[in-house]
């Protein structure tokens, strides 16, 4: 095997997320907690003009990064929505935003290039950066500071290495928002110190007590050119198996993007990128109350939570996970995820993945009866 695989881990939250769900297919009932996506189907509409594409035949190749139709309308999602103004040839659409990221770390980075990442981070991102050769480096958040990280810790880390941050707002796993004033200081140490902004925005529509999402590259033209804006229709719209991912970013980068996946997946699919243009034309209200659902949830799951003395967490204010601390069960969080799947079958993800352990990782995306019999077994097998 290539050197450069030596120390790639799998990824654990799907590892986990596929045990329980063979568990599941074996007549066990399962209450899934570590689910990365919503129990929703698919929107009706979305659905309606995917099947309508393969009747009409729109089954063939299509440009490598993209149609222009959905490029015109994520063009104008970013306008809309994000107060970004991309043209087309600054527009990637990829198989899912993690193929988005992954091909951003393929372009930017080279081997001894240094990615600040801000843990507790998503499982993926420290992986595709060794895989080109770079080196992350992490700033670890306070779980006092609600796992914000200080612009001031950020501008620590930073080296004459360093060749991007990677900000992740809401976050997974904590649902961290991050605030004007706060993203200001980010983009101002990103433009004194000539370095990008890789901003992960998956979760935008997911957002609770009427906080508000901002993109880092709004907030001025210098910060605009060193952002790349990475985004999807997986989270938002119930769309995670369609594989649709879209990023924003200087025509240079964009260039160098499109040359890769032309030699690599080719072009997302067909039928996939017309349900795409579906769903970004989707009314807010569908959107809307699906957000109000996850509010439902997630108010569900931390007011039972605070029933268990032996758990702490930090209310998130957006996507749908709650970060809890387990360190006062005394439990490693793989011990305490393996004994409950095994014993209670209750499905978490442990925090070693996140950059955390003495934590694991709840997700709310799934209905109030299973968050209610999920939180009760946990409570059982804690007194036990």
């Amino acid at each position: 095997m290539a050197e450069r695989m030596r120390d790639v881990e799998p990824s654990p939250t799907l590892d986990i997320t596929s045990l329980a769900k063979k568990m599941m297919k074996e007549g066990k009932n399962v209450i899934n907690f570590a689910a990365g996506e919503p129990d929703f189907d698919t929107p009706e509409p979305i659905k309606k003009i995917a099947k309508e594409a393969i009747d009409e035949g729109f089954t063939k190749y299509t440009p490598s990064s993209g149609t222009e139709e959905l490029k015109d309308i994520i063009c104008a999602k970013f306008k809309r929505d994000n107060r970004l103004n991309y043209t087309q040839n600054q527009i990637i659409v990829s198989c899912g935003a993690k193929h988005s990221l992954y091909n951003v770390f393929q372009v930017l980075c080279n081997p001894a290039d240094e990615v600040v990442l801000i843990a507790p981070y998503w499982v993926s991102y420290p992986e595709m950066i060794k895989i080109v050769g770079a080196k992350p480096v992490i700033v670890k958040a306070k779980e006092s500071d609600n796992f914000r990280v200080h612009a001031s810790a950020l501008k620590k880390a930073i080296t004459k290495k360093t060749k991007a941050i990677v900000l992740n707002s809401p976050s997974n796993p904590a649902g961290v928002i991050y605030s004007l004033k706060e993203l200001e200081e980010i983009a101002e140490i990103a433009v004194a110190n000539k370095i990008f902004v890789i901003s992960d925005e998956i979760y935008e529509k997911l957002i609770y007590d009427q906080k508000k999402h901002i993109s880092i590259g709004s907030l001025g033209s210098d910060i605009y050119k060193q952002t790349i804006t990475v985004n999807g229709v997986s989270k938002s719209y119930s769309m995670t198996g369609w594989r649709i991912g879209y990023l924003g970013a200087d025509p240079l980068i964009t260039k160098g993007i499109s040359i890769l996946q032309s030699h690599s997946t080719s072009n997302p699919t067909s039928i996939s990128q017309k349900a795409a243009l579906g769903a970004l034309e989707l009314p807010k209200k569908a959107i809307d109350e699906m957000c109000a659902e996850f509010e439902k949830r997630r108010n569900c799951m931390i007011k039972r939570l605070d029933e268990i003395p032996a758990l702490m967490y930090t209310k998130p204010s957006g996507a749908f996970y709650v970060f809890c601390n387990i360190q006062k069960t005394g439990l490693k969080a793989k011990e305490f995820a393996r004994n409950l799947l095994k014993e209670k079958l209750v499905a978490v993800i442990p925090g070693e993945a996140f950059g955390f352990d003495g934590y694991v990782r709840l997700s709310f995306a799934t209905n109030l009866e299973k968050i209610n019999e999920g939180i009760n077994r946990m409570k059982q097998w804690l007194k036990q």
